[in-house]
């Protein structure tokens, strides 16, 4: 019963803009060319492309309603206006801004015009620029500057990680929001709104706990219930397709996030999440475009350049890869997490693109962000010992030993450098340590053992050690392939032949070693 009379409500409602769209039409029927009845009804239009209730989409109207007017009142600064809130709405954030700039060269004080001006800055992600407009349209508006204040203190607080005195400005302007908040309609439209979004908050709840329970079915059906009856609240299906992707939907995710980002085209939410439904699905291609649209409207934001190299390099793009993790780098919103992206970028020049010094370059950016990160040290250390600047090598391991003297891996990599540099008692040494830090240590255990095999002679120390490197990893190819070359030396070629057979299937998988030096192994064996 509850349900049919809100529903009556609705369709009241909606009812009640179309009687005044149909009399606005009438009455144009009888006067074409009045331009205060064509601005009418683009209100109209506006109004019912902005509510949440309706399906449509009548933007595109609003503004042919508005520029006919502009025919009879070319110099209305308020039309002008207009059609720039309409473009706003429409997602033309270039004609928005035009639109408001020339209402502002007919009337400098403005302030409605200045502060869209500034939420369309926002938008594109012009932060610079809308801190001027909204500074302009305080100065203009005066008492009624609440927005403008709010709208600055969002856009201090986004950057308050800069400086304690930026943290200080965004709240003073959060705080003039709030005091001035009776003086300015805009500001009080917000608030309703926001309030108004507040009856949706029990449903969302209720959709929370189902996921919580995992009844994927029931929350599903009480959100695409909620959209037959709001299906212009873009949350609703942000909220679905979250579902969906969740439970591997994801061309039902795709469908819903689309449809979040057509009824609010800057959903950077939505966005972001498609770009995942993407990924998941194996898409890459339409990941890096969806990618490139989001960095199109917020171009500042670092980690949707990071999240693109990534992409990148995963379809073997590594020059493009690097190209974003350089933009993500230069944007630099914390050491952390900068130190993170150049590390990675460094691990691409080195690993993949063959190039040590732009590793070592990469890892000593990331040094001086985070010198207490010890990854660095192993990632630095090994991209010298590529370049064969085993001194520099050396000396990196070294230090890191001083911050963290029992660090297996780094013992591990000393023994890798001293091997190379024909140091065997060094490296023996130098693994030993890094067994004892960890009994589990494959490839210690390995290292270890070909240098008893191959260079001492040792074979049953060498196959003491390999059948530790298996035992603390069965998955490790190279061990069992090692093994194998210990045991054929002793004589038993069965149990050598078997190895081989393990590292070969283990190698299709891991591919650590040429396929073709285990068959000549194998071919090796029963030849002798």
């Amino acid at each position: 019963m509850k349900k049919t009379i809100e529903k009556k409500i609705k369709k009241n409602k909606n009812n009640k803009v179309f009687d005044q769209i149909e009399r606005c039409r009438l009455d144009l029927q009888k006067d074409p060319t009045n331009p205060n009845l064509h601005v009418r009804l683009g209100d109209l239009y506006l109004k019912w492309h902005l509510d949440i209730f309706n399906a449509c989409q009548y933007i595109d109207e609003a503004i042919t309603e508005y520029q006919l007017a502009m025919e009879s009142l070319i110099d209305s600064y308020e039309i002008l206006y207009k059609l720039g809130v309409a473009f706003y709405h429409k997602g033309d954030l270039d004609k928005a801004i035009n639109y408001f700039t020339l209402a502002l060269e007919k009337k400098n004080n403005y302030y409605e015009a200045y502060y869209m001006l500034a939420e369309t800055f926002v938008k594109k992600a012009h932060f610079t620029d809308a801190i001027d407009a909204a500074e302009a349209a305080i100065i203009c508006s005066k008492l009624k500057s609440s927005s403008s204040h709010y709208l600055l203190y969002k856009l201090y607080d986004a950057s308050s990680f800069k400086n304690s005195k930026t943290k200080i400005k965004a709240f003073c302007e959060r705080f003039l929001a709030f005091l001035l908040l009776p003086f300015d309609k805009i500001a009080k439209q917000n608030i309703i709104k926001n309030i108004f979004y507040l009856r949706f908050l029990p449903l969302f709840l209720k959709g929370f706990y189902e996921i919580q329970i995992k009844d994927y079915g029931k929350a599903i059906e009480l959100y695409k219930n909620a959209i037959e009856s709001a299906p212009g609240f873009a949350p609703l299906y942000c909220v679905l397709g979250d579902i969906y992707l969740s439970t591997g939907y994801f061309e039902d995710a795709i469908t819903e996030y689309k449809m979040a980002i057509w009824l609010d085209s800057f959903n950077i939410a939505a966005y972001r999440h498609l770009c995942r439904a993407y990924e998941e699905q194996g898409d890459y291609n339409q990941a890096i475009e969806i990618y490139n649209k989001l960095i199109a409207m917020a171009p500042n934001i670092p980690d949707l350049y990071s999240n693109l190299a990534n992409i990148y390099y995963i379809k073997g793009d590594f020059d493009s890869a690097i190209t974003n993790y350089q933009t993500a780098i230069t944007l630099n919103p914390n050491k952390t997490w900068t130190s993170v992206i150049a590390q990675t970028m460094g691990f691409v020049y080195q690993e993949n693109k063959s190039d040590p010094d732009a590793a070592i370059s990469a890892y000593q950016t990331a040094y001086v962000l985070t010198p207490e990160d010890i990854d660095i040290y192993v990632n630095l250390g090994s991209a010298f010992y590529d370049k064969e600047d085993y001194a520099n090598a050396l000396s990196v391991y070294r230090k890191a030993l001083e911050l963290q003297p029992h660090n297996p891996k780094i013992h591990c990599n000393l023994g890798f450098l001293y091997w190379g540099k024909g140091d065997t008692e060094e490296a023996i040494k130098s693994y030993e340590l890094a067994i004892k830090y960890n009994s589990k240590y494959d490839i210690a255990y390995n290292n270890l053992g070909v240098i008893y095999l191959d260079d001492l002679g040792k074979v049953n120390k060498s196959i003491e050690l390999f059948k530790k490197a298996v035992a603390s990893n069965p998955n490790y190819a190279l061990a069992h392939f090692n093994l194998a070359r210990a045991t054929s030396i002793v004589g038993d070629k069965v149990e050598a032949a078997k190895l081989y057979q393990t590292a070969q299937d283990i190698n299709k998988i891991t591919q650590e070693i040429d396929p073709r030096d285990i068959a000549d192994k194998i071919s090796e064996l029963f030849e002798s």
